[in-house]
């Protein structure tokens, strides 16, 4: 005995999604990047503070390197570019003590700043922050070694 099926009872259907499925993913993805977005800015922002400090630290410890050299900090005309060139004034030169010039550029693009004597220490190692000027607070205040 055979047995015969009707398969024009069952219509095929075509497989994807319908339009109302493709709202429904796209509401949801909307609500977590209205939630989600604005936190993962912040934690961003904050790496770059956090990633100017230990900049800041590691061209100290460069500058410390080029005293135990020169038997001093470089002046404020020589500034942080000594750690990478060799001054004309310094014939105990043995660097460079940075790897290349891109190292004493701060996350926001600008170059740290050096002040020698340092309010903070013998030596200072700053950046001004997000907006370039000093003092601010959150991302824009200044970050320095101290």
């Amino acid at each position: 005995m055979k047995i015969h099926r009707n398969l024009d009872r069952f219509p095929q259907r075509e497989s994807g999604f319908t339009l109302l499925e493709l709202l429904v993913v796209l509401a949801i993805l909307g609500l977590l990047a209205a939630i989600v977005g604005p936190q993962v800015m912040k934690y961003l922002d904050s790496s770059k503070s956090q990633t100017a400090r230990i900049q800041s630290k590691n061209i100290v410890a460069a500058l410390n390197l080029f005293k135990l050299d020169a038997l001093r900090y470089p002046t404020q005309e020589e500034g942080l570019a000594a750690l990478t060139r060799q001054p004309a004034n310094v014939p105990n030169w043995n660097g460079p003590y940075l790897p290349e010039q891109s190292a004493i550029i701060d996350p926001w693009g600008r170059t740290y700043l050096l002040r020698v004597p340092g309010e903070h220490g013998e030596v200072d190692v700053f950046t001004l922050g997000s907006d370039g000027q000093p003092g601010g607070s959150g991302e824009a205040r200044d970050v320095g070694s101290w």
